[in-house]
């Protein structure tokens, strides 16, 4: 027997197999069941999503000889069989990219009238419909208008807003979805194991993600990267295949932002230039990363559910939140950037480049960039340059002069905190990101020496990490120009009279009085008894300078 395509091999043949479109599957379960069937309806999705292989499970359960109308369909007897098949004569297939003329239209429309061969229903499948001509669409206008009882329509488009609206208003319209990667990457694993193909456990990663939500193209790239690798799918071989990279290029890239490593960073790109990858393909990996890095800052249990490598989890933990968005965003405008550069590889080079040159110096005394900053140039008052690095506590050094040096001894008064005047020191040390919030939930609880105590509600529990610890810590130790050794509880609860319950509260009174001022303004009251108005709630804000 002849090798069979796993997307022809594999391909559902009752709703229990489809993966995704619940929604979608839902309505049409309900109406069989129930027998409320419409005589028309139009799938519209992007490619390989099931819009056909629904229609055809749709024409089984119209047709089922052993359960009748049904949702789900025996896919044993002659009906079945055949349309499983693609041989069942009262199921009509049509392409309408190739039959776009009229005439065939008429007279594909005029056997509608007669009635089914063997089946229950005449089934019309037209697939890719928004191909046809203004005179065809006139003509199955006339059809869908006054359908015999025996005939269903079933449309399949990936371009709906091009069929008139007169054909659209008259279907039942379901809008199927791209898949997620996710359940694209679990439904291959399930498939290799039945189909017993030896793989490495991230290979059909990235196949997932090159799929871009077409099970269909997901199935087509498995079964090219099974011939490319002998019969195994290796990662390695996967990414050659797509001119995407390889995981642990990828980890070494992004290792090296985090380090701040030019040098490593060029003999990678240097790498996969000897690879003949494609760099836009790298791009593209580069910021779905960093997409995943970003969610396992915020929510961590994101690494847990999604089955995240350690290794990811470490790198995002190393990386503070403000440098990951920062890298985000100039990758995002560097991919709209690659087709204008001088060449795919110089284009990568400059995006990973502008990383390290836009990254903030200093994230403690500077509004919230990386603790672990580049290296800084103070000059002295004779011209001469010198490099100090400007982390934690030393970043007071870096704006003296090179030939004073000066240390926080130097500097004798030392800041006192208070539990008062905790929210306008949060103010004050401007930390940003995931520990700026942390800060302006906390509350001050004791200084003793150089020992500072500050407690946090039982909901941030989950952003509190040592890196973020340690920035807040080095922004008190510039804010009291002394070191200072910083302790964070966790509450058992929540906190109140913390400074961001406070800024809620004052944002709240003025509200109040802003909408006060408003209701009782005559010329607003004379409006309001005009044209009937009324007040929509939380709708009056405050004018803020």
């Amino acid at each position: 027997m002849s090798y069979q395509v796993l997307a022809r091999k594999w391909r559902p043949r009752n709703f229990s197999e489809m993966v995704g479109q619940e929604h979608v599957l839902q309505a049409l379960v309900n109406a069989l069941d129930r027998d409320q069937l419409h005589h028309a309806y139009l799938f519209t999705g992007t490619r390989g999503v099931g819009k056909t292989t629904i229609a055809r499970i749709f024409a089984k359960s119209l047709n089922c000889e052993t359960n009748g109308v049904t949702s789900t369909p025996c896919g044993e007897c002659n009906a079945c069989r055949e349309i499983d098949e693609g041989r069942f004569v009262d199921l009509i297939e049509v392409d309408a990219a190739s039959r776009t003329k009229v005439d065939e239209t008429r007279e594909l429309l005029d056997n509608v009238q007669y009635m089914p061969t063997k089946g229950r229903y005449k089934v019309y499948l037209i697939d890719e419909v928004h191909m046809f001509s203004n005179h065809s669409f006139n003509a199955l206008l006339k059809t869908l208008e006054e359908p015999p009882p025996h005939v269903k329509f079933l449309l399949a488009t990936t371009d709906p807003q091009k069929l008139p609206v007169t054909i659209r208003s008259r279907c039942l319209q379901f809008n199927l979805k791209r898949i997620s990667e996710e359940r694209i990457e679990t439904y291959l694993v399930d498939l290799m194991e039945k189909e017993s193909v030896a793989m490495e456990g991230a290979a059909l990663a990235p196949i997932a993600r090159a799929a871009e939500g077409s099970m269909r193209d997901a199935l087509s790239l498995v079964d090219q990267a099974i011939a490319f690798g002998g019969g195994t799918l290796r990662e390695a071989e996967v990414a050659t295949m797509l001119g995407t990279i390889e995981h642990r290029q990828l980890l070494r890239i992004v290792g090296a932002l985090s380090d701040s490593n030019g040098e490593v960073l060029l003999q990678q790109v240097e790498e996969l230039a000897e690879q003949a990858v494609d760099f836009t393909a790298v791009l593209v990996e580069l910021i779905a990363q960093l997409h995943q890095m970003a969610l396992i800052q915020m929510v961590p249990s994101v690494a847990t559910d999604r089955g995240v490598d350690a290794e990811w989890v470490e790198l995002a933990q190393r990386i503070s939140p403000e440098d990951l968005q920062l890298f985000y965003q100039i990758a995002l405008t560097g991919r709209k950037d690659m087709p204008m550069a001088a060449n795919p590889r110089s284009g990568l080079e400059m995006v990973l480049l502008r990383m390290l040159a836009f990254r903030p110096v200093t994230g403690a005394t500077g509004g919230g960039g990386d603790v672990k900053s580049q290296n800084s140039v103070a000059r002295s008052s004779g011209g001469s340059s010198v490099k100090s690095a400007t982390t934690g506590s030393d970043a007071v050094k870096a704006a003296a002069p090179a030939t004073t040096p000066t240390t926080i001894a130097d500097t004798p008064s030392t800041a006192t905190l208070s539990t008062d005047g905790w929210e306008q020191v949060v103010k004050e040390i401007g930390v940003k990101g995931a520990a700026g919030q942390l800060v302006r939930n906390s509350l001050f609880r004791e200084q003793v020496g150089d020992k500072v105590v500050i407690e946090i509600p039982k909901r941030s529990e989950m952003f509190l990490n040592r890196e973020r610890e340690e920035q807040i810590g080095a922004a008190l130790s510039a804010y009291m120009k002394s070191d200072i050794s910083l302790s964070i509880v966790v509450s058992k609860g929540d906190l109140a009279d913390t400074p961001a319950l406070r800024a809620e509260q004052r944002e709240e009174v003025a509200r109040s009085r802003a909408e006060e001022v408003i209701i009782q303004d005559e010329d607003f009251q004379s409006l309001q008894s005009v044209f009937n108005g009324s007040v929509v709630k939380d709708s009056i804000r405050p004018v803020t300078n």
